[in-house]
């Protein structure tokens, strides 16, 4: 969960830096949230599918 909450706070950061920070910057900032958001998902859904079977 505190992966979740630090990964929104960076990504309220770089929206609220879009008017300073070139392009391409701020894209692959993003790119870099959006791939930390997904693995946290996955890992979360093959945590509770586990829990889930036991």
């Amino acid at each position: 969960m505190l992966f979740l909450i630090v990964a929104v706070i960076l990504l309220a950061f770089v929206l609220g830096s879009v008017a300073y920070l070139p392009w391409p910057l701020t894209l692959a900032l993003s790119v870099v949230i959006v791939v930390w958001l997904s693995v946290f998902t996955v890992r979360e859904r093959r945590r509770r599918s586990a829990a889930g079977r036991s």
